[in-house]
């Protein structure tokens, strides 16, 4: 059988791209090597407990915005809850304990409050990120609109210009004098990056603004109901999702994708299997594309296309089944950013980062404090989560790594009893998810979810864009523009579909 798509992968942004695809009559195959879909955007379950692998807070659902547009089109309004956060988030740092609000006007009161002698350069600092936000929204769409705002880039777009030039970190030093505030404003800056002066303010400023200005929201039941109603979805529109089936190979005839052979249930021994298409989507690592599936002169063309880019940092993420909600010994907020005090700076984080779990900041968020159903009546999950690197828990043997993690659990939790005393008795149930859980279960090259580093020098114009520069293949993913987390999956998903479809018309 020829189809239209394969999509290798059932990741959001391959979920995406094969729903519009097969919404819009595309006869569409989806080819996921787990067993069940979503890549980081799944849940497991243990004991009673369901545990939310990927998601903290998703940004949110501005009128305007392109996620809105993308779930109304395909119904996830009409299936999904979204239960919208209490507030955005919690700063512990040395002396200073914030809590930063949902509503971008109390945010803003708040922290002038707090920092009077900063009111000025707080407005600026808003200013400005609103101001990118409206900017993204009134990009061209159109190739007319295009030729015309392209060539007066600058005028049209000052902030977006001044984004791809600045770092956030370095963005908040020309505006702040204060480590406080600045610490606060850039607590949540480990959802883009682990170095805040690496990371590209285009990618900060962007997700921030849609944050503060539509507000944060978890998918009630576990980000595992929207990958399981995008492949529902997908089904009932004619497509077929195939899991445990994983790819071996792209098939490259007369230097196009026409193809792919992938191993039914991955049982060893089992003859692969080829299938056509016209357009090979890949919803993976593009690493892994130009290193594993691609052959010869194709997998170097790729290979050499990337080698200025390198991967984003991994998650170490702890687990936790709690017999009753923290909120009943005191835990009042949902997620809290714990900054360790030998941080002296926000010039520190990144370093930090590298630091034993002993002085490692993290965060944990309670979904207890929600109606988020993950877990039984008068009990709760929650996590503890911190930045990784997977050549930290390289060449470890099986048992050196259990006890690593065994280590590191205990660590962290008793950091976190400091924060809020009691929560080690409340510890039901407890589990490690390490870089190298995340790089096998999803592929991700060193285990990373960000796909390429969202880097100053690695901004969105100089990502891969969702056509490939091998004929017939595109990507749709974190790894392909515009970038990572689960909003940038979906909108990679959403616009390769339209490439597919644009193309698809025109080579008719």
């Amino acid at each position: 059988m020829i189809y239209d798509s394969i999509v290798i992968g059932a990741g959001l942004g391959g979920l995406t791209a094969a729903a519009k695809l097969a919404k819009e009559g595309q006869k569409v195959l989806v080819l996921e090597q787990h067993d069940v879909p979503g890549g980081c955007a799944t849940t497991f379950h243990r004991k009673k407990f369901t545990m939310e692998v990927g998601l903290h807070e998703l940004d949110g659902f501005g009128e305007n915005s392109f996620k809105k547009k993308i779930f109304d089109e395909l119904g996830v309004f009409d299936e999904i809850e979204f239960i919208r956060l209490p507030e955005f988030y919690r700063t512990v740092w040395k002396d200073t304990d914030f809590v930063f609000p949902e509503s971008l006007e109390e945010a803003k009161a708040k922290l002038k409050k707090e920092f009077p002698e900063e009111t000025a350069s707080i407005e600026k600092y808003f200013r400005f990120v609103t101001g990118l936000g409206k900017e993204i929204e009134n990009m061209p769409r159109t190739k007319r609109q295009k030729r015309i705002k392209g060539s007066l880039f600058p005028f049209f777009y000052p902030k977006l210009a001044r984004s791809t030039l600045n770092s956030a970190g370095g963005f908040l030093d020309k505006l702040f004098h204060d480590e406080r505030l600045k610490m606060i404003l850039l607590s949540n800056s480990s959802y883009y990056h682990d170095d805040p002066y690496e990371l590209s303010l285009f990618y900060f400023a962007a997700g921030q603004n849609s944050y503060y200005s539509n507000g944060s929201y978890f998918i009630k039941g576990g980000s595992q109901k929207l990958s399981d109603y995008l492949m529902r979805y997908i089904q009932k529109q004619g497509g077929e999702v195939l899991l445990r089936q994983e790819v071996t190979s792209i098939i490259i005839e007369n230097d196009r994708a026409v193809g792919v052979s992938y191993l039914g249930e991955k049982k060893k021994g089992s003859p692969e299997i080829q299938v056509f298409a016209r357009q090979i989507i890949a919803n993976a690592a593009i690493p892994q594309v130009a290193g594993k599936l691609l052959p010869g002169v194709s997998a170097r063309r790729l290979q050499q296309q990337i080698a200025h880019l390198k991967p984003g940092p991994s998650i170490l993420t702890v687990y936790l089944g709690f017999n009753k909600p923290p909120k009943e010994i005191g835990n009042e907020n949902y997620s809290t950013f714990v900054i360790d005090n030998s941080v002296i700076s926000t010039k520190n984080i990144a370093e930090n980062y590298h630091e034993g779990f002993d002085k490692r900041s993290f965060v944990f968020v309670d979904y207890g404090m929600i109606d988020s159903g993950l877990a039984p009546e008068g009990k709760a999950t929650g996590v503890i989560c911190t930045m990784d690197y997977a050549a930290d828990w390289a060449g470890l043997d099986k048992e050196a790594y259990r006890k690593k993690k065994e280590s590191v659990a205990k660590i962290l939790i008793a950091r976190l009893e400091k924060v809020l005393p009691g929560v080690e008795k409340i510890i039901e149930y407890k589990e490690t998810g390490t870089p190298l859980t995340i790089q096998r279960y999803t592929f991700n090259t060193e285990g990373t979810p960000y796909g390429f580093a969202q880097t100053l020098s690695q901004t969105a114009k100089k990502r891969l864009p969702v056509k490939s520069i091998i004929p017939g293949l595109y990507f749709a993913s974190a790894w392909s523009s515009p970038g990572g987390g689960f909003s940038g999956a979906v909108l990679s998903g959403y616009t390769c579909a339209l490439k597919v479809l644009y193309d698809a018309r025109n080579e008719e």
